[in-house]
């Protein structure tokens, strides 16, 4: 993906390189340098990993278009930004009204869809810009704010004995179960109360359980592995200090391991910024979109670049057995990036 990015962007009049990230992964970077001084860099972020579904037959990875919908993995997510953006900025290099004192780069980031490598690696090496426009499906919406997600995982322990005689052991799994039930239902409905105007409220879910060895045996372990979306102003010290204060009041034993999980922070990009204004007017937007997944805008955010997500395609059909995104909103993702990139001066 990455070697025939770069051929196209090469023939497109792009200065190309390559950054590692890790041995053998690189992000790409296809640069357009205007003729006149720099006044302003304009970042196109999209991700060139997918997510593989385990029923996606084989033929998903050759690209089908059947009514105007091109079905093949990562389709949506996302091949279609990657495609919108490329095709959008080779468009605007070749077009007489091109920029003059905006620089703008493209960079196809690797592995956002594990701990967002590209992005967090770009962050790290100090990339400048005035605002990043990162890749994925938003419907065709300037999304402005996304949730955040934190993986936790908690344990409780108890003692083991025969399965004939229970009252001689302590049942780690019993224990977890009331864990389990508050965090379900007194702690989600806590969450619920807090609201954001764009996200609306954060949100737990239980995700797996894991204790025990045998059905005669009192397990002496268990554990839990948590999903909890986070709003802006949410943290991870907030987060388990109020999961560990939750289960002292009601008794419950139950140790918050730290996990090697990136935090993926939530995003919250202040939509009266003049470049976030001048792309939502030509998306034809008049109010900021918010979306509950997480994506490599808060972590180019957290480098310092200003952030907004943007694309073709519906998240709702990211990472199933089969993957589409229409035509038409590939086309009017490139016209509105176009549209945009034009504008600039």
């Amino acid at each position: 993906m990455a070697d025939f990015l770069s051929a196209t962007a090469a023939l497109g009049g792009l200065a190309v390189e390559f950054r590692e990230v890790l041995p053998g992964r690189a992000n790409l970077l296809a640069h357009y340098s205007p003729p006149g001084p720099v006044q302003r860099r304009i970042l196109l972020a999209p991700h060139m990993d997918t997510v593989g579904e385990p029923s996606m037959p084989d033929s998903m990875f050759q690209p089908r278009v059947i009514n105007g919908r091109l079905h093949g993995r990562g389709a949506c997510d996302t091949k279609g930004s990657i495609a919108a953006m490329i095709t959008a900025l080779l468009a605007v290099v070749k077009s007489s009204g091109r920029p003059r004192h905006t620089a703008i780069t493209f960079v196809a980031l690797i592995d956002e869809e594990d701990g967002q490598k590209g992005s967090r690696a770009l962050a790290r090496q100090g990339f400048a810009s005035d605002l990043a426009i990162v890749g994925e499906p938003t419907c065709l919406k300037v999304v402005t704010a996304h949730k955040g997600d934190l993986w936790l995982r908690l344990e409780t322990s108890g003692k083991s004995a025969h399965g004939a005689r229970p009252e001689l052991g302590r049942n780690a799994v019993h224990s977890m179960a009331q864990v389990v039930n508050i965090l379900e239902t007194e702690y989600a409905a806590m969450l619920r109360k807090r609201r954001h105007p764009v996200l609306g409220h954060p949100t737990v879910n239980v995700g797996s359980i894991r204790g025990g060895t045998q059905p005669n045996i009192v397990p002496d372990h268990c554990e839990i592995s948590v999903d909890r979306r986070t709003i802006p102003g949410e943290s991870e010290k907030g987060v388990r200090a109020e999961i560990r204060s939750l289960l002292r009041r009601h008794g419950l034993k139950a140790r918050l391991v730290n996990t090697k999980e990136a935090l993926c922070p939530s995003l919250e990009t202040d939509h009266r910024m003049p470049l976030v204004r001048q792309f939502l007017a030509a998306a034809r937007q008049h109010s900021p979109a918010g979306v509950d997944y997480f994506c490599d805008a808060a972590v180019l955010v957290e480098g310092g670049i200003p952030s907004v997500v943007f694309g073709p395609g519906d998240i709702a059909q990211a990472h199933t057995a089969d993957e589409w995104i229409s035509l038409t909103s590939l086309e009017r993702a490139v016209e509105i990036l176009k549209h945009f990139l034009l504008s600039m001066p």
